[in-house]
């Protein structure tokens, strides 16, 4: 499967919305809905329901919160405004109409939004919560959109979030792969679906899934198919059809205290901003697995000089270094993580140094905290590989997630009706 992230190829990435896989994983009627990308001025957006701490595309249950927050680094406190919309398992959009899916209004314009305090970058930082005393409740769970706009109507970003009832179980069962070409680099889901008070009638059309790997929707499986049932139960025990890559735990770096230097960051260095040099990294790629603690590719908003990280936290020049002598083959190195949503563009490009043929450089404006990062390869035909520069291997420590779809016979949308959470740490054979 092609990551649609790839879609988003240098020379072009500015110019394309970021498109879900779920768009080229199978057919579609309709007309597939697209996530905007924010202009560069648009900065750290973090997204996030009250049941997970790290930015990334929500999966929240009906009576969680909501939380949206970005800077704007022209600091000129604009207007902006957001919008809800309710999309089917596919993101077409949904036949609900909106006060079927929503209690309340939305069109309303962001009122929560202070100017940073003492930073030599200055923004504008804006937070918007949901439900609040306007946009009072979403009724119906399922796939939404919110997205912002400014007071020309022009739509500035979009990001996705998924709603669920909690009505059936999902017991999941991460292993290595059956494959003994595979065993030491794939990571195998497996689970079964159901609840003795719940029904399923014609699953194989009823019922959809999706399979995540670090709430990474740019490498998800969708659509398995039940394989067989067990009483109420729906059994999924695919083995290369549910299958991962295990990749690699994720580099890091800290720059929370953002005048000095940590294991991670060689030197600080100040012009008109702070820049934070970090070590080389090596490619690590057929070495043995080493178990590192990450955070599987989030960040965390973090400052040690002030009492508000949201406003006290400066921006930094990142400047990121991998010593590789692998052969590219007419392909590129990119910077992968959470912190741009999982998006592969001009900004992630790593550059070959004119003067050492084995080093590669990429500057990035990042607000201060915590990172996850890695490096990934993008061909020449844009296929993407995880393991080009960190390796694969079945020990990795991964979050997999599932999502279950159930649009009943005559329904008019798709419900959300389970979810369930697995970690790689208790793999088995």
């Amino acid at each position: 499967m092609i990551s649609t992230n790839l879609l988003l190829k240098r020379g072009y990435a500015k110019h394309l919305c970021y498109i879900l896989v779920t768009f080229i994983s199978f057919s579609i009627h309709g007309q597939a809905t697209y996530e905007t990308l924010p202009p560069d001025f648009i900065k750290t957006v973090e997204f996030f329901g009250s049941s997970n701490e790290f930015s990334g595309t929500p999966i929240l249950a009906l009576n969680e919160t909501l939380t949206l927050k970005f800077d704007d680094l022209t600091a000129s406190e604009s207007d902006y405004y957001y919008e809800i919309e309710h999309f089917n398992f596919d993101w077409t959009p949904s036949r609900l109409s909106k006060n079927e899916y929503l209690e309340g209004f939305d069109d309303i314009r962001l009122f929560d939004f202070k100017n940073s305090y003492t930073t030599l970058q200055p923004y504008t930082h804006y937070e918007l919560n949901l439900p609040n005393a306007n946009t009072r409740r979403l009724k119906v769970s399922g796939n939404y959109m919110i997205k912002i706009f400014n007071t020309d109507r022009q739509l500035l970003f979009s990001r996705k979030f998924i709603v669920y009832n909690n009505l059936v179980d999902v017991d999941m069962t991460i292993r290595r792969s059956r494959n003994l070409n595979f065993i030491e680099k794939k990571q195998v889901v497996n689970f079964e679906i159901g609840r003795d008070d719940f029904i399923f009638r014609n699953p194989n059309q009823t019922v959809n899934t999706v399979i995540l790997k670090n709430n990474d929707f740019s490498t998800a499986i969708y659509n398995l198919k039940p394989q067989f049932t067990q009483g109420n139960k729906l059994i999924y025990r695919y083995d290369e059809e549910a299958s991962f890559w295990g990749g690699n735990e994720y580099h890091n770096f800290d720059n929370k205290d953002i005048r000095q230097g940590t294991s991670r960051i060689n030197r600080v260095e100040l012009d008109d901003l702070y820049n934070s040099i970090l070590y080389p990294n090596f490619v690590r790629q057929g070495q043995a697995y080493t178990f590192y603690p990450d955070i599987n590719g989030a960040f965390r908003i973090n400052s040690m000089q002030g009492n508000d990280k949201d406003i006290e936290s400066e921006y930094a020049r990142v400047h990121f270094e991998l010593q590789s002598n692998k052969d590219l083959n007419g392909g590129e190195l990119h910077l992968y993580g959470r912190f741009n949503n999982y998006i592969l563009d001009d900004t992630t490009l790593m550059k070959r140094d004119k003067n050492q043929n084995n080093k590669f450089t990429n500057t990035l404006l990042l607000k201060q905290g915590f990172y996850n990062y890695k490096y990934v390869y993008l061909d020449s035909k844009g296929n993407f590989d995880e393991g080009f520069v960190s390796g694969n291997h079945d020990e990795t420590e991964n979050d997999y997630t599932v999502l279950v779809y159930y649009r009943e016979i005559g329904a008019r949308y798709d419900k959300v009706i389970g979810l369930g959470h697995e970690n790689s740490r208790n793999i088995i054979n």
